[in-house]
């Protein structure tokens, strides 16, 4: 699954809460950064992007971190809250020729008698999503065979870009509807030990 760690709209606070909250990740799960999102002070960030197989479902929402601000001594405010979401399956396979399965099929059109006689056209699938293409305009079924799975491989490859395009639309708008309140997970101190 892809996740994301957003500071929202927040102060550095915010995104020093963000880092933390990564690298507390890092330590008790295994995840993989995609793309992360520096902060204004050296070190920390405004958002981080991750894989993981691990169920991190139960972090969903808000996230507090309760601790006196190292940025402004003499800030009353001690509740930062940060957001952490899913953004679905990551989208990192790509395209395997070895996953299509070609069967030959009647073609109509010009070739004369031989299009009646000659299963030259071909129908492509690729077993993994479903998606299928068609191509019957060659004589050949060794070009057909070709011309369609150059056509399946632009489609998966299309969608795929429609599908990431989609999930960083997503992914923005999470970055500013951070809710403060209701966490789902909370930490504590400069040490981000979690309180249950």
């Amino acid at each position: 699954m892809k996740y994301q760690i957003s500071s929202g709209n927040g102060p550095a606070e915010c995104e020093l809460a963000v880092t933390k909250f990564w690298e507390y990740l890092k330590r008790e799960y295994s995840v993989e950064v995609i793309e992360a999102s520096p902060g204004y002070n050296r070190g920390t960030y405004r958002s981080v992007t991750l894989t993981s197989e691990s169920d991190l479902s139960e972090f969903f929402g808000s996230v507090l971190w309760v601790c006196k601000s190292p940025y402004r001594p003499g800030h009353q405010r001690k509740n930062w809250f940060i957001h952490f979401s899913d953004c679905g399956e990551a989208a990192d396979e790509r395209f395997d020729p070895d996953k299509v399965v070609f069967t030959a099929i009647h073609s109509g059109g010009k070739g004369g008698q031989n299009v009646n006689k000659v299963e030259t056209g071909i129908r492509a699938v690729y077993t993994p999503t479903g998606d299928f293409a068609v191509c019957t305009e060659e004589r050949s079924q060794y070009a057909n065979k070709k011309k369609a799975l150059l056509r399946l491989q632009e489609n998966y490859e299309r969608s795929r870009r429609e599908c990431e395009r989609s999930c960083n639309n997503e992914m923005r708008k999470l970055h500013v509807q951070l809710e403060r309140g209701n966490a789902s997970a909370k930490f504590e101190g400069m040490d981000f030990v979690r309180v249950r």
